[in-house]
């Protein structure tokens, strides 16, 4: 059975229920698929940087009900403990995505975006549509779909894409905790060939999200294990887990976390989000550039659908403003962890901070945008 749309959005994270959201607002018919129902758990630093929340505002999405945790300040540690504070320029807050992903999706429906919990079977683009399959049979058409399936998915390698020619060696690992700790405060702990996000995500709920070389894991039995010989030879790491209750049975953990280059358009797909590139998550960015992202999106989405530019100039124009804004954060958060993951640069650079507090700042500048609407 074939369903037509205006838009299909493949993939639900921050990037796809967002641009849905936008989509929607303006009367267009939005279909998104998506293989998990909500609401669930991401492995996700739970941060978001402030330079979204007057388009958040735009879009009448009420994060107040969801009590997120205003942070403005940020601890940075190297793996001996030595440690700095720093304001963050813009600040941002806390939040869950098992609540804040859910949050979204129940703004899509309030707005008629038709949600499909399936999995993805193959993409065609025939005639000016694109044909969707999925696992249940169904058949979706619309004249636009945007690609949005996060960090790494079997429809990366369906559509052959380039940035998969590389085997990447980061292991991420996310778990809640009970715990007592600075609302204000976002720390960056290091550990040997890793780092480690630590904030609060709602009262007295932690989130600590790690990444890590697999090339160091795999040395030890499990996550408990690793974590007590590894993350834990950080002090301020040690104190953190040992004063806290691990809330999930089991902690989150996704494999083959990529930060190659990837291209924004594809296959006449848009590509948001993490499906279009992905920065370090010491930079603590990520979940803002998956929203701007889809604002970026779906204002070209609109201009095309609306007649006023032709697929190619959409394209250009997506790409051509997706580099405007992201590409030199990107390449700079490929600079700044090969810095911070040298021990020799890690502990030169903590130095230098110490002795000039502003360049912590600088560098949080620089990979954080300016606030948009």
């Amino acid at each position: 059975m074939k369903q037509s749309n205006d838009v299909i959005v493949l993939g639900g994270g921050l990037a796809g229920l967002t641009a849905a959201i936008h989509l929607a607002k303006f009367g267009k018919k939005v279909a998104l698929i998506e293989k998990d129902a909500y609401p669930k758990h991401k492995v996700c630093g739970e941060y978001i940087s402030n330079e979204v929340t007057g388009y958040l505002n735009w879009l009448n999405i009420d994060l107040t009900t969801l009590n997120p945790i205003k942070i403005n300040q940020t601890q940075i540690s190297i793996a001996t403990g030595q440690a700095i504070f720093a304001e963050l320029p813009l600040g941002g807050f806390g939040v869950s995505r098992y609540v804040l992903d859910n949050h979204l999706y129940q703004k899509a429906l309030s707005l008629n975006v038709v949600f499909h919990f399936e999995n993805i079977t193959e993409i065609n683009f025939s005639n000016h549509h694109f044909i969707i399959k999925t696992n249940t049979e169904q058949v979706y058409m619309a004249p636009i779909a945007l690609g949005c399936f996060g960090k790494r998915s079997t429809l990366d390698f369906s559509l052959k894409r380039s940035f998969l020619q590389k085997k990447s060696p980061w292991l991420g690992v996310k778990s809640h905790y009970k715990a007592s700790f600075p609302d204000e405060l976002v720390g960056l702990h290091h550990f040997e060939n890793g780092y480690c996000g630590v904030s609060n995500v709602s009262e007295n709920v932690i989130n600590v999200c790690y990444l890590v070389a697999y090339k160091t894991f795999r040395k030890y039995k499990n996550i408990d294990h690793f974590e007590k010989e590894i993350l834990c030879a950080n002090p301020i790491l040690k104190k953190i887990l040992s004063q806290s209750q691990r809330i999930f049975e089991k902690p989150l953990t996704i494999s083959q976390i990529s930060f190659e280059n990837k291209n924004p358009v594809e296959n006449q797909l848009l590509m948001l989000g993490d499906a279009a590139g992905m920065i370090h998550p010491l930079c603590g960015n990520g979940m803002a550039m998956a929203i701007h992202s889809a604002k970026i999106a779906s204002e070209q989405v609109l201009s095309f659908l609306n007649n006023e530019i032709t697929r190619k100039e959409m394209e250009i124009k997506y790409i051509d403003e997706w580099q405007k804004q992201f590409k030199n954060r990107l390449l700079f958060g490929k600079i700044l962890s090969k810095i911070l993951l040298n021990p020799y640069c890690n502990r030169l650079l903590m130095f230098i901070s110490l002795k000039c507090p502003p360049l912590i700042t600088f560098l949080i500048k620089k990979t954080h945008g300016k606030p948009i609407l």
